[in-house]
């Protein structure tokens, strides 16, 4: 077994940083150049330096203490100082992926044409706990990446698992009574009979050691469970792990839901730490790969950044961008990503039918939603800064679903990895498939109606005496409010809009412009107090209190935009708005 010690303690790392420190150490403290070290570690594969920037940076965090051992000659290369033992590996099983001569187990493993970037966290958390679960599913949304961190997963453990690996490709198969079969010709088992089932499976692999990866599960889900779940009643030595959109709910099970890849925070974009993440250096990578030169100057940094977050760090949507950057340019994809689904649409030919675009990916799991499921995501959608409990089941107040089944729909979304937890208390969807759900909605008819139960319930939430401009909430009441900014920006704008309801807008502006102050936006509550004040005075019904609120904010604003109250006031009446 591989394995990389310091002071005695097992140093936990991934094969690539691994690959790294074996070949610096094989050469005895000489100077390693990038191009070379990326030939050996990476043989026959195409990568880019920040891919071995970033597997650097995991060695050196590995290394904790003691990273300054490895060193760095500026433009050259690297080399590994102080003392290192290399001890021979103790059995005969050690091997590589396609080495059947060398070894006594087999895979059916895939040999990877690229390197996977940004999953060392990942992949370490992972080969771990492989160790201690027999069961594993990687769950999350469709191109999040769980097939090929299964498959990287599978080559990483192989060379010292003394067992099996092998791959069993289930996004073909529509009828779960063929799973067994399957499953069967992709081990290379024979089987007798006319029928195969899962326990005549799993009485041919025995007590042999092995890995199963049973890779897209979410639309076989029964037949899958079921299968993994007597694989590892009857096959002591065996392990399953699956990739699924949902759980497979099994006893013994370890879900771990796959994140996006890491993308740079806002205040990232005037640095040049924007290439540490992994979001980044993925589109960085296939940009090159496609001979799209984009320079690494902060400007054009700060760009591919905003491509990565409004992206959401999903690898396929970026894998689709950088494609296109490399007709478009990298200014044009920006500034077209708003109708993503349209331009995202550049797969690999040989990928998948449900990855060549972006939207097929995401009507791969749409279309196995219920009716009802379907309806709560497009409603959802309307909520651009995440949602409470209370919140998603008011803006299906018109439906005939009563609490309990709104609860039961929405833990089935999270289930299928469509709604994301945030929190302990609340829940979002990703940009991506906000954006899709929203699209849906309008084509439905239920875009209206969540706009109009999404306003209606942040104009009775605020409407509350809490929201008086000289009350003076805890700390968190105040955080719980500033997350709503975006969903009450969203309420007021549909509420002025065409088709909208300004009664709701105008006592929603009132009710939210004490925290618009706190947040110091004065310009923006002056412009809405303002809009509100207008509707108001228009309106046959007057409400002296709410006319109150919103002067006494529009007056707050001015104060501090225009200077003195009398200047402000003189200005003010000029423009008629007192």
């Amino acid at each position: 077994m591989r394995e990389l010690r310091l002071h005695g303690s097992r140093v936990p790392v991934g094969s690539r940083a691994f690959d790294i420190v074996e070949t610096l150490l094989l050469a005895g403290g000489e100077l390693v150049s990038k191009h070379e070290l990326m030939r050996r570690v990476w043989s026959g594969l195409f990568v880019e330096e920040n891919t071995l920037q970033f597997h650097i940076s995991a060695v050196r965090k590995a290394l904790g203490r003691d990273r300054n051992f490895l060193k760095t000659e500026s433009g050259r290369g690297y080399r590994l100082t102080g003392t290192w033992t290399p001890r021979p590996p103790t059995s005969s099983a050690r091997g590589s992926i396609g080495q059947a001569s060398e070894s006594p187990f087999t895979t059916n493993l895939p040999v990877p044409v690229s390197a996977l970037i940004g999953r060392e966290l990942e992949l370490n958390q992972l080969c771990a706990a492989l160790s201690h679960h027999r069961t594993i599913t990687l769950t999350g949304p469709g191109g999040i990446g769980k097939s090929a961190l299964a498959m990287e997963i599978g080559r990483t453990v192989f060379p010292s698992f003394h067992g099996d690996c092998m791959l069993v490709e289930l996004a073909s198969l529509m009828d779960a009574n063929l799973l067994a079969s399957a499953v069967s010709h992709a081990l290379g088992l024979r089987l007798g009979g006319d029928e195969i089932s899962f326990e005549a499976v799993a009485r041919a692999i025995g007590k042999k050691q092995a890995i199963l990866i049973l890779d897209n599960c979410e639309h076989l889900i029964g037949a899958a469970a079921t299968f993994a779940d007597t694989i590892v009643r009857m096959c002591p030595a065996a392990s399953i792990l699956a990739t699924s959109r949902e759980a497979l709910r099994i006893e013994g099970e370890y879900v771990y839901s796959v994140p996006p890849l890491e993308v740079p925070p806002q205040d990232c974009d005037k640095t040049d730490r924007a290439e540490e993440y992994g979001a980044v250096q993925l589109f960085l990578t296939r940009t090159r790969a496609g001979q799209c030169r984009i320079a690494t100057e902060k400007s054009q940094l700060g760009k591919v950044a905003e491509v990565c977050r409004s992206l959401d760090g999903i690898p396929l949507a970026i894998e689709f961008a950088a494609a296109r950057a490399a007709t478009l340019g990298l200014d044009a994809l920006a500034a077209r990503l708003g109708d993503r689904f349209k331009l995202l649409t550049s797969g690999h030919r040989t990928a998948l039918a449900r990855h060549q675009t972006l939207r097929a990916t995401l009507d791969w799991s749409y279309d196995f939603l219920t009716r009802q499921e379907r309806r709560l995501l497009q409603r959802l959608a309307i909520f651009a800064a995440g949602f409470t409990l209370d919140a998603a089941i008011y803006v299906m107040s018109d439906t005939d679903l009563d609490d309990a089944e709104i609860i039961e729909q929405l833990s089935n979304l999270v289930a299928k990895s469509l709604v994301m937890v945030d929190g302990s208390t609340r829940w979002r969807l990703l940009e991506t498939i906000r954006a899709y759900a929203l699209e849906k909605a309008a084509g439905s008819g239920e875009a209206e109606l969540g706009a109009k139960y999404h306003a209606k319930y942040f104009q009775q939430a605020f409407s509350s005496p809490k929201s008086d401009l000289h009350s003076s909430p805890g700390a968190l009441e105040v955080d719980a409010d500033v997350k709503e900014l975006d969903n009450v920006r969203v309420a007021l704008d549909w509420s002025f809009s065409v088709g909208g309801d300004e009664w709701i807008g105008i006592r929603l502006t009132a009710g939210y412009a004490p925290i618009l102050l706190r947040l110091a936006l004065m310009t923006e509550c002056r412009d809405r107090a303002t809009r509100a004040l207008s509707s108001l005075r228009a309106m046959s019904r007057r409400d002296e209190r709410l006319e109150m609120e919103l002067r006494i904010a529009l007056g707050t604003t001015l104060v501090f935009t225009m200077g003195s109250v009398e200047a402000a006031s003189r200005r003010e009446c000029c423009r008629g708005r007192w």
